[in-house]
C-alpha cells in the first residue's frame, strides 16, 4: 500500500541537541604516486607567484601550474567546460584555443572578470608559449573569481632563470602542481595508475581541486551554446565566488583528438557531473585531458591512435579506464568538501532511463534536509522520498515500487544493510543498527524505483557528503 505520510521527515526528537562535531582530518588522502605510474613524455612544476592570498603557515604557496608534453607524437587535448551563464574568461580563452589548434595539445584559466579577464587569459597563454617555446601551454588558475590576475607577477615567475622554476617528470614534480592547484582544499588531489589495452601497459595521472561551490555540470566545447557572446565584457558575479573545480588527467596513450574528446565527455558525465557538496555550479569548472602517445615506442613500433570510428573495442576499453579513473578524481573532492564529516553515495537503480536515475541522484543529493540529517546521523527516509518524488521524470514514478536501504561502505566491520522502506511501505527501523551505521563516515544510500511500472533497469550513482556546521561557519566568514 501506498503511505499516506512521511513520519521522519523530521528529526526523531524535537528536543535532542546535535553535537558539533570537528571535521574529521583528510591528510590520509593525500597518497603519493608512484614513478612508475607516471605517464611518459610530461613534465611538470608548481610556481608560486603570488596570486594566493597569503596564509601565515605558507606565505608563499604554490599556485601556478605548468605541464608540458615531451613527445614526439601530436599530443591530443580534449576538455569538458562549465554550462554555466556566467562563464569565465579562461573557459572562454580554453576552449578558443583548443578550437584552433583541432584538438591537439594547446592552453587555459582565471575567472570572470569581463574583459579583463579576456585580456589576462591571454596574456597567460602568450607568457606560456613565450616560456616553452614551440610548445602550448593549457593554463589553469586559480582563486577568488572577482579579481584579475597578477600578471607582473606571474609573468616574473615564467622565466627560466627564476629559483621556482624546475620542470620534471617525478612524482615531487606532479605533487607540486597539485598542491598549485589548491585554494580551500585541505590536501593536493594527486592519483596515478597503469592500466592495458590489448595487451599494452599505459600510464595515467591526474590532480584536481575543488571543497566549496561543488555542483558541476559541463559540456564539451559544441555543448557551451552562446559561449562566443562572451567575449564581450560580462558582468561580473557576486564577490566571493571561488573558482572551483579543476581537473587536469594526462595519459601516454595514444588516442585521436575526436575520440579522446568522446571518451571524455562520456566519463566526466559518470564522474565530475555526478558529485555535490552544496548544490551551486562554478563559473570555472574545468576538466582536461591529454594524450601524448609516449607509451608506444615510436622508434621501434608504429603509433596507431585510439579511435572510435576504427576500433571501438580498444576505444571502449579507454573510455572505461578513463572513467574509473575520472571517478576516483571527483570523489577526492567530495571527501574534501568544506566541513564535510561524511562521504555519502547515492545509488539509484532499476529506472526508467539513465537521464531519470541521474537526476533522481541529484536531487537527493543536493537537498539541505537530507544532508542536514546524514549530519545528524538520522537514517531519515522521509526526506529522502520527498527528494525523489519532487524529481521531474520521463516515466511517472510509482510510490508503490520504490524500495530505500542504507549500505555500509565494504570496509565496515558490519556490512548488514539497513532497510527502511520496501516497495512503498515503511520498515520498521532498528535504531540502534541506524545508529551504527550512520555514525561512520562511508555509506551509501540506495533507492531503487522498482522499473518506474515500465520494468526499467537504469542506474547512476551520485557522490555527495552533509552539510555542518563548519560549512555554514567557513561560508558565513569568507570575504572577497
Amino acid at each position: 500500500m501506498i503511505i499516506d505520510h512521511l513520519p521522519r521527515l523530521s528529526s526523531t526528537s524535537a528536543t535532542s541537541t546535535i553535537t558539533v562535531k570537528s571535521t574529521p582530518s583528510k591528510d590520509h588522502f593525500h597518497a603519493p604516486v608512484l614513478e612508475s605510474t607516471l605517464p611518459k613524455g610530461y613534465l611538470l612544476t608548481g610556481l608560486h607567484c603570488g596570486i594566493k592570498k597569503p596564509k601565515s603557515d605558507a606565505p608563499k604557496s604554490l599556485d601556478l601550474a605548468l605541464v608540458l608534453s615531451t613527445s614526439s607524437h601530436p599530443t591530443s587535448a580534449a576538455a569538458c567546460f562549465t554550462l554555466n551563464a556566467f562563464r569565465a574568461a579562461p573557459v572562454v580563452v580554453s576552449r578558443e584555443v583548443l578550437q584552433k589548434s583541432g584538438g591537439r595539445a594547446a592552453g587555459c584559466a582565471n575567472a570572470v572578470t569581463g574583459k579583463k579577464g579576456i585580456e589576462d587569459a591571454w596574456e597567460m597563454v602568450k607568457a606560456g608559449d613565450g616560456l616553452l617555446a614551440s610548445h602550448r601551454l593549457r593554463e589553469d588558475a586559480t582563486g577568488d573569481t572577482t579579481e584579475t590576475l597578477i600578471l607582473s607577477a606571474i609573468s616574473t615567475q615564467h622565466t627560466s632563470s627564476s629559483p621556482f622554476y624546475t620542470l620534471s617528470p617525478t612524482p615531487a614534480a606532479y605533487d607540486a602542481a597539485a598542491r598549485a592547484f589548491m585554494t580551500t582544499d585541505t590536501f593536493p588531489k594527486l592519483r596515478a595508475r597503469t592500466f592495458e589495452i590489448n595487451g599494452k601497459t599505459y600510464r595515467m595521472a591526474g590532480m584536481d581541486k575543488g571543497a566549496g561551490m561543488i555542483h558541476p555540470r559541463m559540456g564539451d566545447a559544441s555543448s557551451v551554446g552562446g559561449l562566443d557572446h562572451h567575449s564581450a565584457p560580462t558582468p561580473s558575479p557576486a564577490a566571493g565566488l571561488h573558482a572551483t573545480l579543476l581537473g587536469l588527467i594526462l595519459t601516454d596513450a595514444p588516442v585521436s583528438p575526436k575520440s579522446l574528446q568522446s571518451a571524455l565527455t562520456y566519463a566526466v558525465e559518470r564522474s565530475f557531473n555526478s558529485i555535490s557538496v552544496d548544490g551551486d555550479m562554478s563559473t570555472n569548472d574545468t576538466v582536461i585531458v591529454m594524450a601524448n602517445g609516449a607509451g608506444v615506442d615510436a622508434s621501434t613500433t608504429k603509433i596507431t591512435e585510439i579511435d572510435e570510428s576504427t576500433d571501438s573495442e580498444s576505444y571502449i576499453a579507454f573510455r572505461d579506464h578513463l572513467t574509473s579513473f575520472a571517478t576516483d578524481l571527483a570523489k577526492l573532492v567530495v571527501r574534501d568538501g568544506e566541513g564535510a564529516t561524511k562521504f555519502v553515495g547515492i545509488c539509484v537503480e532499476n529506472a526508467a532511463t539513465y537521464a531519470d536515475a541521474h537526476r533522481v541522484a541529484s536531487t537527493i543529493s543536493t537537498s539541505a534536509l537530507v544532508k542536514t540529517a546524514l549530519y545528524g546521523e538520522d537514517a531519515n527516509w522521509g526526506r529522502i522520498l520527498s527528494a525523489t518524488g519532487s524529481t521531474p521524470l520521463s516515466t511517472p514514478l510509482d510510490p508503490t515500487l520504490v524500495s530505500v536501504s542504507f549500505i555500509p561502505s565494504p570496509t565496515s566491520s558490519n556490512p548488514t544493510p539497513l532497510v527502511v522502506l520496501e516497495n512503498g511501505e515503511p520498515v520498521g527501523v532498528d535504531e540502534e543498527r541506524a545508529s551504527e551505521l550512520l555514525g561512520e563516515e562511508e555509506f551509501d544510500i540506495m533507492v531503487d524505483l522498482g522499473g518506474q511500472g515500465v520494468g526499467g533497469r537504469e542506474e547512476a550513482r551520485y557522490w555527495t557528503c552533509d552539510f555542518s556546521y563548519e560549512y555554514v561557519r567557513i561560508n558565513g566568514d569568507y570575504r572577497s
